[in-house]
């Protein structure tokens, strides 16, 4: 059910001429991603640091692999690299990158959109928790809002389409 949600995804990006910004892996939903824009005739950027090429195995039919130092690099690249971000069911890697995105356009420092993929209610739970930060005090309606979230990445993407960054910065 991920891997054809996340292939799909990937078809869809190359379908729209959506070039496809990610971690440079052939293997997990990233790597069927990938090879779903590819099949699709996309354009495929991948940013891996050096010391995951062997482990994540690094795609090597794609447009441009870039090779960082770490991590910190490889994150930076791929958000200076992307028009917006979309996440993926996934474990604490995928979390961390989300967080830290959505901190980001919080704190004002980009303005692309950000959005959940929520296949089968993946992120269910999760929206949850954010709402119950919303309802603690935690965090502020209009930073939750920073984040779409639906099952159908079209919608995902037609949103991304017409997204103007709200003036939210979290310290106005």
């Amino acid at each position: 059910m991920y891997t054809g949600a996340a292939t799909a995804l990937g078809k869809l990006l190359a379908e729209r001429g959506i070039g496809l910004v990610y971690g440079g892996a052939s293997v997990g939903l990233m790597g069927a991603v990938a090879d779903g824009a590819l099949a699709a005739g996309g354009e495929v950027i991948g940013v891996i640091p050096e010391h995951l090429q062997s482990v994540e195995i690094a795609h090597h039919g794609l447009a441009e692999l870039i090779v960082t130092d770490g991590m910190h690099g490889r994150k930076a690249k791929m958000a200076e690299l992307a028009d917006g971000f979309l996440a993926l069911p996934g474990g604490a890697g995928t979390l961390e990158e989300l967080a830290e995105v959505w901190t980001w356009a919080q704190l004002g420092l980009h303005g692309k959109p950000i959005g959940l993929v929520d296949v089968a209610g993946y992120y269910r739970p999760f929206w949850e928790f954010i709402d119950h930060m919303v309802t603690e005090g935690f965090l502020r309606p209009q930073h939750r809002d920073l984040v779409f979230v639906d099952p159908d990445p079209s919608v995902l993407l037609d949103a991304f389409a017409t997204y103007r960054a709200p003036d939210v910065a979290k310290w106005q």
